[in-house]
């Protein structure tokens, strides 16, 4: 591949993520709010738990929007990489992803529902900083799955493991910062629509910044290749 083909592979890179974490992260908020609600109205540590489980199925949809369009761009650079292989990889990072995500809040509910004092909301900054280092982490978690099938394709892709975990420390704020918005917007409308636009939006742009990143890993694993 020559220099033009590695920035074309980057952009189509860039592109499927967005449209994955529109469509798959998207879906799968629809879904945990859905659980959530449930569990919030059931007020009991029982109901809790099996809403983390719920949570972390719900991953399944996104890590299967997401594999699937990754691997349309992939297979092209790297036809040894079987789709099964890959979507299974993106499935299995990502429910354990939504499973680690989903337990701080729902350990502090449960505490709230045994009497503790409520906490009160830290200040944006922080709460950005937090969303940073658990992109951080939680990258590590998607991101290696999806390693141990790259390293049979290609030499060197450890290095996909830290590009996620920059990928999604930049991505994960972004995603809370857009939570942020879209409520509030939809108090002022009283429109779901705005509400839905917003994050429509707020997650292909997310998507877009972790394709960005992570693409970059790609694309050297790629000229290494070639």
């Amino acid at each position: 591949m020559n220099r033009h083909a590695h920035f074309f592979l980057w952009l189509r890179w860039i592109g499927a993520n967005a449209l994955a974490e529109m469509l798959g992260l998207g879906a799968t908020f629809v879904l945990d709010a859905l659980i959530l609600t449930r569990v919030a109205a059931a007020h009991s540590i029982t109901a809790s738990l099996l809403g983390i489980v719920g949570v972390a199925a719900t991953g399944a949809l996104e890590g299967t929007v997401v594999g699937l369009l990754q691997w349309a761009v992939l297979r092209r650079a790297f036809p040894a990489i079987a789709r099964r292989a890959r979507v299974l990889a993106t499935v299995a990072g990502a429910m354990v992803a939504w499973f680690l995500g989903s337990l701080p809040s729902t350990l502090m509910d449960m505490g709230s529902q045994e009497g503790a004092a409520t906490a009160a909301e830290p200040p944006q900054a922080l709460v950005l900083l937090m969303a940073a280092g658990m992109g951080l982490f939680l990258g590590a978690v998607l991101g290696t799955p999806q390693w141990r099938v790259l390293r049979q394709a290609v030499r060197g892709a450890w290095i996909w493991i830290p590009a996620n975990c920059l990928a999604w420390a930049l991505g994960m704020p972004a995603i809370f910062a857009a939570v942020d918005r879209a409520y509030p917007a939809y108090e002022a409308t009283g429109s779901i629509a705005v509400a839905v636009a917003i994050m429509a939006l707020a997650l292909a742009i997310t998507g877009a910044i972790v394709g960005a990143v992570h693409g970059l890993a790609l694309v050297k694993l790629a000229q290494q290749k070639s």
